[in-house]
C-alpha cells in the first residue's frame, strides 16, 4: 500500500474545523504542530509591535487514494471567494514505520469502500 504525508496550514482559529473536514474526508490520525509564518504581504502593527496570528499545523498520513479527497476538504475550508487563508499540500512517503495496525485497517477498509463506490 502507499502513502502521503497531507499537511495542511490553517490560522489556529480554523484548527477545529479542519480536523473535521480531514476527518471526514478519509483522515484517521492527526498530528498537531503550533506555528508561525512570514507572508508576502505585510503584517499589522500595533503600537510598533507587529501581529502575527498563530497557525496550526496539521500533518496527516493517509492512504495515497485519500491524499486527494483531504486536500480538496481543506480547500474548501481555506480558499472563500478566492482569498486563501491558508496552504495544504500532500508528498509521497517513500517509506514508513510505526504506523498503527489499526489505522492501516481502516486505510484497507476505505480503498475497499471507494473501489466498490467507484464501479
Amino acid at each position: 500500500m502507499k502513502f502521503s504525508i497531507v499537511v495542511a496550514i490553517t490560522p489556529e482559529e480554523l484548527e477545529q474545523h479542519a480536523i473535521e473536514a480531514a476527518h471526514q474526508a478519509g483522515a484517521a490520525g492527526i498530528t498537531l504542530l503550533n506555528g508561525r509564518g512570514i507572508g508576502a504581504k505585510t503584517k499589522k502593527t500595533f503600537f510598533g509591535m507587529t501581529f502575527e496570528g498563530s497557525q496550526s499545523v496539521l500533518l496527516m498520513v493517509v492512504a495515497k487514494s485519500l491524499a486527494e479527497p483531504v486536500l480538496n476538504a481543506m480547500h474548501n475550508l481555506l480558499v472563500t471567494d478566492g482569498d486563501s487563508r491558508g496552504l495544504a499540500f500532500s508528498l509521497p512517503i517513500e517509506h514508513l514505520t510505526g504506523i498503527d495496525l489499526s489505522q492501516l485497517e481502516q486505510f484497507e477498509q476505505r480503498l475497499v469502500q471507494n473501489k466498490d463506490t467507484n464501479s
